[in-house]
Formats: C-alpha cells, sequence, structure tokens
C-alpha cells in the first residue's frame, strides 16, 4: 500500500479535534531482530504519517521480562501506555485490578471506530471478557504448524509428498529417516504449548476444568487423560529411539532445522521469517498432525504470540493517540503486510483476504496453512484458549516434567499427573490471591 493511502487511512482513524502539542506514546514490547525491526518500521510510518502523537517503542527482553517490568513499572507509578503481553499472562492481566484500561473502553471514550466483530474469532476470543468486551487488542497471534525439510525427505528415499496429516504416518516417517541415518528425524519448539495446550485443543479435549479457565478461577488442570499421556509417552518412545530430538524449552530447535539438519520441526507459524531468510533447502508448511482414532480432530488450534494491553494512569490525550495506534496496527493494509513479512496470522478477516487477493498465497504455497487450521471449525469450549492463572510457571513445572518424559526418567502418566497436581497448587494461590 503506498503512503499517501496509509496517511488516509490513519487520518480517518484519528480522532476529531487534534492534541494542542504532540502527545508521546510508549510502547514496551518483547521484539529483537527481524521482528523488532519490523516493529520499529511500523512506528515509524505511524509517526511519519501524522503529527498529533509520538510512539516510542522499548524492548524490555523476553516475554516474561517484558511482562514483569510493565508490573514493576506499575507499582511505581511509571508505567507505559501500551505493554506487550504474552497469551499466558492474559489471566494475570485480568486480575491485575486498576492496572489496565480495557482497549474497547479506550476506544468508546476516544471516539474511535472499532468493530471486534472484525477480528477472526478464534483470535478475538483468547482476549474477550465473558460479556464479550474486547480487553486487549491481538496483535502478534501464532500457530502452530509442522514444518518440513523435503531435501531431507528424499535424500532418506521418503516421498516428500508424503502423508504426514497423521502421528501414525509420522512416526513410520521417523522411523524411514532414522534408518537412513537422520541424526535429527524431529525437533520441536514450545513443547507445552505444542504438545500439550494445542493437542488438546485439537482433539477437542479439555486442558483444564471450566472450558480451560475462562468460566472461573476454581479451574483444576485436565492434561493427564488418555489422549494427552498417549502423544506424550508416544513422544517419549521416539525420544529414546532417536527419532525426536529435545533441543530447549523455547525455540532452540529453530536453528537445527534452519541449518538443515533436522527433518521435521513442530514451530509457530510465525517460524516463516527465519526459515524463509536462512534455510537452503526446500521447505514446506503442514498442518499440525492429528492422532487419527479421535473422532473430533481436527478441530482448530489456539494461538500463541501477544497482544497490546492499555495501562492505566494516562491522559486523554495519550488515550486518543493509544486508540489512533491501535486502529493503524489493526488496519487490513499494516496487518496484511505484518502477516506476510512474519507469519503471523492475520489478525482480520480482512487482511487475510486482502493477502489472498494480493496473490501472496499462491505464489507462496502453505502460508495459508495456519489461517485454515484456525478458522476451518468454529471454536468450543476446549479450543477458545487457555485462561489461567501463573500460568508462566505452571509452563515452567509443566517442561520440567516433559523433560524426564524425554530422558527416560518417568514415563508420561507419572510425568503428567505430578504437572497437573503441582499447577494446582499454583492455580489455588491465584484463585486465593485474586478474591
Amino acid at each position: 500500500m503506498t503512503k499517501n493511502l496509509l496517511h488516509a487511512s490513519v487520518a480517518a482513524m484519528l480522532v476529531a479535534g487534534p492534541a494542542a502539542a504532540q502527545t508521546e506514546i510508549e510502547f514496551w514490547h518483547a521484539f529483537t531482530g527481524r521482528l523488532g525491526e519490523l516493529v520499529d518500521a511500523q512506528v515509524a510510518d505511524f509517526n511519519e504519517m501524522q503529527s498529533d502523537y509520538k510512539v516510542t517503542a522499548t524492548n524490555k527482553g523476553n516475554y516474561s521480562e517484558t511482562l514483569n517490568a510493565g508490573i514493576a513499572a506499575f507499582r511505581a507509578g511509571e508505567q507505559p501506555d501500551i505493554l506487550m503481553v504474552f497469551e499466558v499472562g492474559t489471566a494475570t492481566m485480568m486480575g491485575a485490578k486498576g492496572a489496565v484500561k480495557p482497549v474497547y473502553e479506550v476506544m468508546e471514550d476516544a471516539g474511535a471506530a472499532f468493530d471486534p466483530d472484525s477480528y477472526i474469532g478464534a483470535v478475538k476470543g483468547y482476549y474477550t471478557s465473558s460479556e464479550g468486551d474486547m480487553l486487549s487488542l491481538p496483535f502478534n497471534s501464532s500457530t502452530p504448524v509442522l514444518w518440513v525439510n523435503r531435501d531431507a525427505l528424499e535424500e532418506a528415499g521418503v516421498d516428500p509428498d508424503t502423508d504426514l496429516s497423521t502421528w501414525e504416518n509420522v512416526g513410520e516417517v521417523l522411523t524411514q529417516l532414522k534408518d537412513a541415518g537422520s541424526t535429527c528425524p524431529m525437533t520441536t519448539a514450545w513443547q507445552s504449548w505444542i504438545h500439550l495446550e494445542n493437542l488438546s485443543a485439537y482433539h477437542d479435549v479439555p486442558f483444564a476444568t471450566q472450558s480451560n479457565g475462562f468460566d472461573g478461577l476454581d479451574t483444576e488442570l485436565a492434561f493427564n487423560s488418555d489422549l494427552q499421556v498417549k502423544h506424550i509417552q508416544t513422544l517419549g518412545d521416539w525420544a529414546q529411539d532417536g527419532k525426536f530430538i529435545y533441543a530447549g524449552r523455547r525455540n532452540e530447535g529453530g536453528a537445527n532445522f534452519r541449518a538443515g539438519e533436522c527433518a521435521l520441526f513442530t514451530e509457530s507459524s510465525a517460524g516463516y521469517a527465519g526459515i524463509k531468510n536462512e534455510a537452503t533447502f526446500d521447505f514446506d508448511v503442514r498442518p499440525l498432525p492429528v492422532w487419527s482414532d479421535v473422532d473430533a480432530a481436527p478441530q482448530n488450534t489456539i494461538i500463541g504470540g501477544a497482544s497490546l494491553w492499555v495501562m492505566e494512569g494516562q491522559t486523554e490525550e495519550e488515550y486518543e493517540g493509544v486508540a489512533a495506534f491501535l486502529n493503524y496496527l489493526s488496519s487490513p493494509e499494516v496487518q496484511a503486510q505484518w502477516h506476510q513479512d512474519t507469519g503471523y496470522l492475520p489478525i482480520t478477516s480482512a487482511a487475510a483476504d486482502l493477502t489472498r487477493e494480493q496473490g501472496f498465497y499462491d505464489e507462496n504455497p502453505g502460508t495459508d496453512v495456519a489461517v485454515k487450521q484456525m478458522t476451518a471449525k468454529e471454536p468450543t469450549a476446549n479450543s477458545k484458549g487457555l485462561r489461567l492463572g501463573n500460568f508462566d510457571q505452571i509452563r515452567t513445572i509443566i517442561d520440567e516434567e516433559l523433560e524426564a518424559v524425554w530422558a527416560g526418567d518417568k514415563d508420561a502418566q507419572a510425568a503428567l499427573d505430578t504437572a497437573v497436581e503441582r499447577g494446582n497448587e499454583l492455580l489455588r494461590r491465584f484463585e486465593q490471591a485474586s478474591r
């Protein structure tokens, strides 16, 4: 989109009556590297198009560090206007009484045009109250997919177009890769998010009670049922056989895949930017596999990434600037470009439609897999998302227990039972603190 058109779009978003002087808007985020550069470009573009507001973007570390920095700043009365918070921090932000101003209120008070129904259902639902009010603005939303090194399959004598839609088929291919001498048939990023949280949603089984925490604080974890145990035990067996290589809790395995060492990789759709930039091999993006004996699968996967929360304690002029900037970020043109550059989901249907009209999906096969995976079915109580207190700490517990399975020190049932027990203790602490 040309700058003139963007300027016109932003001008339409701004509220009536310019501020007397340029108002500064502080935006704290968790992006570095290429993603940080793209955010800086968006901020510079917005600042260039109008003269009423100046947004300043600052990296505050990784997701956990950014959330902690925002909480500390609020306590000191030095909070930013906008704070990026990863999806597992949603319940924490909702429980931070007096710390946040819901996005729907920001937009209403500023008189800004805002249609929450324009956002993709599975994205909007994660950040919406039970009354249907949007609490934070979806920004960088991703979902897990299966990345395939086609060259590695071919070198192992496996048809690069082989069916990898089920975990049963994946297991057979991993055996072929291992027998052919592969040192990394499969690896993963974000093991809890992909292999427990999304596994559960994609097969329409609960990760926790009370609609995964959406219906009340008295939720209990439930990811130790037959399906989850079967899946984790299978991965554990593959790890012992050298078919599944565990590289770390975050995205350490990404470097191995991008270097061509691994044939299959379960990762975020947002891995697209790095893989396209670094991979010297032919690659595919495929839907996340399912277990064929679960009739409800595939349902829909759930999102990762982060949303933008507006902090309390700002001036009316600052909130007007925040409203204009958030509307700019959600515009079809900006969102379509963000989606195409990063692999994050287009958070609105209009951005997805524009991307399709521009021919991006035709020119880059597979880049629409994440969108289809998220939108093919209406979310259920089990696939709307997760809203659990102390979830960052619960993920750490899950990581510890999964690592015991990969190492062969525990079977899946014992590990998941322990993770549920330990995690429920944290949920009760959060419930008590929130009352």
